[in-house]
């Protein structure tokens, strides 16, 4: 497998969690419970609060926009590197 192959697949493999991540960091945005919320394009709520302490009280808030956060750097990593070097 050539290396261009390899970082493909471990950007894919990476790729995988993001429907956990996002759907459980919308689910406290929205104060929604309903699975519909993961199809819905509802961005700026999203996005704002994934920039900013839209919830600077709520724990659960804090902890899932930072793994979100971290996993999101992860993936731009990765897509970087694959974009630069191929």
């Amino acid at each position: 497998m050539s290396e261009q192959n390899i970082l493909f697949v471990v950007l894919l493999i990476w790729g995988i969690p993001s429907t956990y991540f996002r759907s459980r960091f919308r689910k406290i945005v929205y104060a929604t419970d309903d699975w519909k919320i993961n199809i819905k394009p509802l961005f700026k709520k999203e996005l704002i609060a994934l920039f900013s302490n839209s919830l600077p009280a709520d724990q659960a808030y804090i902890k899932a926009r930072n793994h979100y956060r971290f996993y999101l750097v992860i993936y731009l990593i990765l897509f970087l590197i694959y974009y630069l070097l191929f």
